[in-house]
Order: structure tokens, then C-alpha cells, then sequence
């Protein structure tokens, strides 16, 4: 068995509104959930803990603790203590910080590569943050200084090659004559970028040395190089964002405010049948096949099928007859 946690809902979002699930699966005996480095779930919210709360296996069983965290941790409502496990079954809702996520306890294959993973995951919350307020949070290349100053190519895909020359096919053209057509790769990978000098006749300066043609060169968010006069910036404004919100301190929630929890996306639809009456009906038994339909008879049955009422009539209708009998005697006594 294998835990996974499904992020239902953060305000590192735009707006705070759900957000398309995004499902990270481990096979861990303890996966802790926080806002620092080395966490194995990394959620980018001053809400969340550094070191918030963790999922820990024991025997057949998932518990979760909190790990002392500033804005507590919740299962459904319910605020757990401090350094108390609880145990979580497949679809539990918790809740830290202002952050929602979903458990699941299923057969499922493990995520590869799960730091990668989950540090995708807090850069695209945050790239989404800073889009909702009008910055591009992405990795891109800018030229910062050259003939060429201002033009900027975004790095979108990891793993998808940007090509940067003089051609006129490539990603970012140069109008520098001294540039090869193809004169240098970039691939992002992570948080970083890898650039390749592509054979180019004056080469690629990174870091006033040149960038060698037979295997990658690591820029990190800030670096320059430089092809020709023109001078290239490697930016990742949500690397940055990312590294301040981890060195950043909690921030306490008030006491008064809800964060209600996302509606399931398994929620069946409200039924369309009529709405039940107010009052409670009395219980029956279902009608056997001979007498379906037929209300069922008050009063308590007793042996052979007679109620209490049939017995009361025939003794009144007995004792009728008898005093008839006794009145025929008197009145025929002198005959």
C-alpha cells in the first residue's frame, strides 16, 4: 500500500479557488508535510509550518501528527494536539495552514522522483500566484545588455530545448553578425537551466569562461552569459519567491477565520426524488405476496389470527345470548 496526498485547495492559488488536483504518490514510512527545504510534500504558504505535520506508517495503518506547527493541523474539524497521532483512512480530508489535501491509501504506483516532484509542484503554485497578480513567475531568458536588449524567450517545458543564434528557425534570434545560426542550447531542468555551446564559432562566455561544446553548463536563476555583445539573463522570479517564502516566519492565522474545505470531486449530484416529509412514519412490514397492498391490521394478533377486539365482541355477544336464555326461562317458568 501506498499514501497519497491530493492538494485540493491553497491560497498560493489564484484567489484561493481549487485548483485542478495535483496527486504526489510516496512509499515512505514518514513523509513530512511543511514549507522548508527537505520536506517530502513542500507547500509555498506562510500558513504552513516549516515543519508542519508528517504521515507516518504503522503496521497496516497511516497516522498523521502535527509537528507543532503555529496554525495547527486538522482532520475534518477536528484540531489534532501537538505530537498526538490519528489515524487516517482513504479519503480524509486534512488541513494545514489554509491548505487542504486529500489521503489516499490505495494500491498506486509511486511517484518517480518525488523531491523533483513536489519542488514542481511549489513553483507552479507559485508561478500561479504571481500571474494572478500580474508577474510571470516562469523560467526565462532575458538579454539584459547587447543590440538585442529586451527580448526575453520563456522556458515553459521542462526538458523542452530553447535554441538561440542568428537563424532565423531558432527560439530566441539574435541580431548579432558575429552569432552563429545555431549557436547555443538551453534546457531547463528543475529549478536550474543546462546550456550547451552548439559548435559556434566565437563560443558561449558563462562566467567569464567559455561554455564547452561537449557537455552542459548549470545556470542558476541570476546567472549571465554572454554571446557576442549580447549579455543573457537566466530568471526564475519563482525560484526566488520560493527560497523567500522558506526563510520566511509563520503567519499566524486568527482565531476567527474558516477555511472551509473544498467540495469532494466524487460528491454525488443533489438526487432529484422528493424531499422527505418532516415527520417520522410508522414501520412496516414489507407485504408478503398474498396480501400486498393490503393496509396492515391494528392491534395485536393472538393465536389463530384473532385480535383483542374480535375476542371482546364475541364474549359481549355470549353474554348477550345467555342473558336471552335466562330471560325465556323466566317468562315461560309457569307454562
Amino acid at each position: 500500500m501506498a499514501v497519497s496526498l491530493v492538494l485540493r485547495s491553497s491560497t498560493s492559488s489564484p484567489g484561493g479557488e481549487t485548483q485542478p488536483p495535483r496527486v504526489i504518490t510516496y512509499d515512505l514510512p514518514l513523509v513530512v508535510i511543511g514549507r522548508g527545504q527537505g520536506c517530502d510534500l513542500l507547500l509555498p504558504d506562510l500558513s504552513v509550518s516549516h515543519r508542519h505535520a508528517s504521515i507516518r506508517q504503522r503496521g497496516t495503518d497511516y497516522i498523521v501528527m502535527d509537528e507543532g506547527s503555529t496554525n495547527g493541523t486538522f482532520v475534518g474539524a477536528v484540531r489534532l494536539s501537538p505530537q498526538s497521532p490519528r489515524v487516517v483512512r482513504n479519503g480524509d480530508m486534512i488541513r494545514v495552514g489554509r491548505v487542504w489535501l486529500e489521503v489516499r491509501i490505495e494500491h498506486a504506483t509511486t511517484s518517480t522522483h518525488t523531491a523533483q516532484a513536489t519542488k514542481e509542484l511549489a513553483l507552479a503554485l507559485i508561478s500561479q500566484a504571481l500571474g494572478a497578480q500580474g508577474e510571470h513567475g516562469g523560467p526565462r531568458l532575458v538579454v539584459v545588455a547587447g543590440p538585442d536588449q529586451g527580448k526575453q524567450v520563456l522556458l515553459q517545458d521542462a526538458g523542452g530545448p530553447v535554441v538561440i543564434g542568428r537563424g532565423r528557425d531558432v527560439s530566441l534570434p539574435l541580431d548579432v553578425p558575429e552569432a552563429s545560426r545555431r549557436h547555443a542550447r538551453v534546457v531547463r531542468q528543475g529549478e536550474h537551466a543546462l546550456l550547451r555551446d552548439l559548435g559556434s564559432r566565437i563560443g558561449t562566455m558563462v562566467r567569464g569562461e567559455p561554455a564547452p561544446a561537449d557537455k552542459d553548463t548549470i545556470l542558476r536563476t541570476g546567472d549571465l552569459f554572454q554571446i557576442g555583445p549580447d549579455l543573457i539573463c537566466f530568471e526564475f522570479p519563482a525560484v526566488e519567491a520560493l527560497r523567500e517564502l522558506e526563510q520566511s516566519e509563520d503567519e499566524a492565522m486568527a482565531a476567527s477565520e474558516v477555511v472551509p474545505p473544498p467540495v469532494p470531486p466524487h460528491a454525488e449530484p443533489p438526487s432529484s426524488a422528493p424531499a422527505a416529509s418532516s415527520t417520522v412514519p410508522e414501520p412496516q412490514a414489507s407485504p408478503s405476496r398474498s396480501n400486498a397492498g393490503v393496509p396492515p391490521r391494528r392491534g395485536k394478533q393472538v393465536e389463530g389470527g384473532w385480535t383483542k377486539t374480535d375476542v371482546i365482541i364475541v364474549l359481549l355477544a355470549l353474554t348477550v345470548l345467555a342473558m336471552s336464555a335466562v330471560g325465556l326461562l323466566w317468562l315461560f317458568r309457569g307454562l
